[in-house]
C-alpha cells in the first residue's frame, strides 16, 4: 500500500522548524562547533532500541544531539578550506530532490530529473565557454569528477594503441605516463590511485604553484607511448591557474589527453575579468569542478565535463537486459559518471544558476575574488602580516613572522571562533590560509575577520 503522505507531514514540519532555527541562527553563533566529534558520540553510541519511535521525535533528537557539533560553514565568515554556502534556491531544490525520491540514472524512467541534468549541463557549458557537444556528468564532488575525467582520458590513450581496456583491464597494458604540476591537489593524486596509474610525474611549478610549460615540454621530450597531462585552474594556496593554452599545445603535441583539474576555480572561466587566467581552457579534452566551492550548491555536487563523449561513454556506460538504456542523443545519466543509482545532483546546480542568471554567476565570481582582495589589502596593513601569493582569484595566503608565531595566531583566531581559517603549510613554511566562497559573505563579515586577526595577533 502507498504510503500515507500524512506521515510525513510532522516529521518535515519539525524539520523544517530545526532547519530555520539553524539558519536564523549563523549570523551570531560562533563560527567552531561547540562540541567534538567524541563528545557527540557519547550520545549518539548507544545500543539500537528494540521498537521503534515516531518518526517527528526521532527528527526532534537528531537536531538535539547535533546541532552542538556543527560548524557554521554556511556563515558569511567562513574561510576555511574551499566550502562555497548555499543558496536558497539551491537549498529548496535539495529537499524536492529528496522528496521527489528519483534515482537519477535513466532518461526513461526519471525523465524530469535527467532533462533538468541535461539543461544545466548546457547552460554549464555555454557559461564556461567548454565545448557545447560535451558530456557533462554529476558526480560525488571534486575527487570523483577527476576521477571521470581521467577515466576517459585512460579509456581514450589506450584505445588509441589498440588496448581494449574495457575487455583486457590493465594488466599488461602498456604503462600511461601521467604528468602533473608539483603543486596540483591531492584530489588529482586519488583519482589516479583509483584508477590504477599511480603516482604522476611531477613537473615543476613556478612560485605561485602554476606549473611551468618549459619543465612540462622537457619532461614530456621522450614521451612515445600513451600519456595523460593534468593541469589546474585554481591552486589551492595561491588561486593562480597552469598557463593552458601553452601546456595543452605541449601536451596535444605528444597525443596526451589534457585534464583540468578546477574545483573552484573553472567558474573563473564565466568572468570576463578573470577568463584571460584560462586563455585556452577549451583545448583540453575534460575538466572537474566541484559545485558546492564557487557556485555554493549544497554538498554531493561536483561536475565532470568530457569533450568526447564516446571516451566517457566507453568507459562507464552498462547495457543490460532489465535496463532501459537510451539508444542515442544524450545517452543516460549513468553513462557519464561511475554510479548506476543516485540522487539527482543537478537539480540544485539548475536551480543556482537559474536564482543568479548569467550575470549573477559572473557577479558571485566577481565578488567572492573581490572579497579575498580586500582582505589582503586589509590584513596586509596589520604589523607583522606577510600576504604570501599574489591574490589572483579568491585564495589568500598569510604568515606572522616565523613558523611558531603563525601557528600561535591559528590557535588563537579558531578558539576565538569570530571567524574560521584553516592553517595549511606551504613552501616550506606553516600558514593560515583563507578562501573566499561563501555567496553571503559581505563588508561586515570581512571586517569581523580583519579584526579576528588582530585580536588573534595580539593574544
Amino acid at each position: 500500500m502507498t504510503a500515507d503522505p500524512d506521515a510525513y507531514r510532522e516529521p518535515l514540519e519539525r524539520a523544517h522548524a530545526h532547519a530555520r532555527d539553524w539558519l536564523e541562527s549563523i549570523p551570531t553563533r560562533p563560527v567552531p562547533p561547540r562540541l567534538t566529534a567524541d563528545q557527540v558520540a557519547e550520545t549518539l553510541m548507544q545500543p539500537l532500541a528494540e521498537h521503534g519511535r515516531d518518526a517527528a521525535d526521532v527528527v526532534d533528537s537528531l537536531s538535539e544531539i547535533v546541532e552542538p557539533g556543527l560548524m557554521a560553514v554556511p556563515s558569511g565568515r567562513f574561510f576555511g578550506w574551499v566550502m562555497g554556502g548555499t543558496l536558497p534556491s539551491a537549498m529548496a531544490a535539495d529537499w524536492l530532490v529528496s522528496a521527489w525520491d528519483q534515482n537519477a540514472g535513466m532518461r526513461f524512467a526519471t525523465p524530469g530529473v535527467a532533462a533538468i541534468e541535461e539543461a544545466a549541463g548546457a547552460e554549464i557549458l555555454a557559461l564556461l565557454g567548454l565545448p557545447s557537444g560535451s558530456d557533462v556528468g554529476f558526480t560525488t564532488g571534486g575527487t570523483t569528477a577527476n576521477f571521470v575525467g581521467i577515466a576517459a582520458g585512460r579509456q581514450q590513450v589506450l584505445d588509441r594503441i589498440g588496448w581494449n581496456l574495457s575487455a583486457d583491464g590493465l594488466s599488461g597494458a602498456p604503462r600511461i605516463a601521467v604528468f602533473a604540476g608539483r603543486e596540483r591537489h591531492a584530489s588529482v593524486d586519488l583519482a589516479l590511485r583509483y584508477l590504477g596509474l599511480g603516482l604522476p610525474i611531477e613537473v615543476a611549478a613556478d612560485r605561485e604553484g602554476r606549473i611551468i610549460p618549459a619543465a612540462l615540454a622537457e619532461s614530456m621530450r621522450d614521451v612515445d607511448g600513451p600519456a595523460i597531462v593534468c593541469l589546474q585552474a585554481g591552486n589551492l594556496h595561491s588561486g593562480a591557474f597552469d598557463p593552458m593554452r601553452e601546456s595543452i599545445e605541449i601536451a596535444h603535441h605528444h597525443g596526451a589527453w589534457v585534464h583540468v583539474d578546477g574545483a573552484f576555480g573553472l567558474w573563473a572561466a564565466a568572468s570576463p575579468l578573470y577568463r584571460k587566467h584560462l586563455d585556452g581552457l577549451e583545448m583540453a579534452d575534460s575538466w572537474a569542478t566541484d559545485a558546492h566551492k564557487t557556485l555554493n550548491v549544497p554538498y554531493d555536487c561536483g561536475i565532470a565535463v568530457v569533450a568526447h563523449p564516446e571516451a566517457v561513454r566507453s568507459a562507464f556506460a552498462v547495457h543490460t537486459s532489465y535496463l532501459i538504456n537510451a539508444s542515442d542523443g544524450p545517452g543516460d545519466p549513468f553513462d557519464r559518471v561511475p554510479e548506476l543509482s543516485r540522487r539527482a545532483r543537478g537539480v540544485p546546480v539548475w536551480a543556482a544558476l537559474h536564482e543568479l542568471g548569467r550575470s549573477g554567476v559572473i557577479a558571485l565570481v566577481e565578488r567572492l575574488a573581490a572579497n579575498a582582495r580586500t582582505l589582503a589589502d586589509g590584513l596586509s596593513s596589520l604589523p607583522g602580516v606577510e600576504v604570501l601569493n599574489d591574490v589572483v582569484f579568491t585564495q589568500v595566503s598569510l604568515a606572522f613572522g616565523d613558523d611558531e608565531n603563525t601557528r600561535r595566531v591559528t590557535r588563537n583566531l579558531i578558539a576565538d571562533g569570530a571567524v574560521w581559517m584553516s592553517g595549511s603549510r606551504w613552501q616550506d613554511r606553516d600558514i593560515l590560509r583563507i578562501s573566499v566562497s561563501n555567496w553571503s559573505t559581505d563588508d561586515a563579515d570581512l571586517a569581523i575577520a580583519i579584526d579576528a586577526v588582530r585580536r588573534a595577533m595580539a593574544g
